[in-house]
């Protein structure tokens, strides 16, 4: 007795084929989705454009800011890293964590870290803490680095 699928040879591997890639379009879609699923905050009443200018919080504009930052905490919770990047600049400070989360650190604040960038700040901060999966999960303020 002969096996169905030797019989058929190359049908067999056709088949094997055609579901590989139906199951890779549906992957693909599904990870479209999650990617257009990111959260897109409203941050109203903050100049972006003035807090990506404000490296470290050097030049005092992120401090004229402080209060509105707080008020928009929750809108940043849901936020992938990528798009955090976008809205607020590279962060002053970038943290690695254990389970592949990372941390943002955002100075509000002139301190010592504008002089010296080797000295550790005790500069009220914003820390933003990201999951594995790269979602702001977590926003503090502080003083220098979570």
């Amino acid at each position: 007795m002969t096996k169905p699928w030797k019989k058929q040879g190359s049908d067999f591997q056709n088949y094997n084929n055609k579901t590989m890639i139906k199951k890779l379009l549906v992957l693909l879609m599904a990870l479209t989705g999650l990617a257009s699923c990111t959260k897109q905050p409203k941050l109203d009443g903050i100049d972006l454009e003035k807090w990506r200018e404000d490296r470290g919080g050097c030049s005092g504009q992120r401090a004229a800011m402080k209060d509105q930052i707080k008020a928009l905490k929750e809108e940043l919770k849901g936020v992938s890293a990528n798009d955090m990047d976008d809205y607020l600049g590279k962060p002053d400070i970038q943290q690695l964590a254990d389970r592949n989360q990372k941390y943002y650190i955002y100075f509000l604040e002139k301190g010592v870290h504008c002089e010296d960038k080797t000295k550790k700040s005790d500069a009220e901060s914003l820390g933003i803490r990201f999951s594995a999966m790269g979602m702001a999960t977590e926003i503090t303020f502080q003083k220098g680095t979570p």
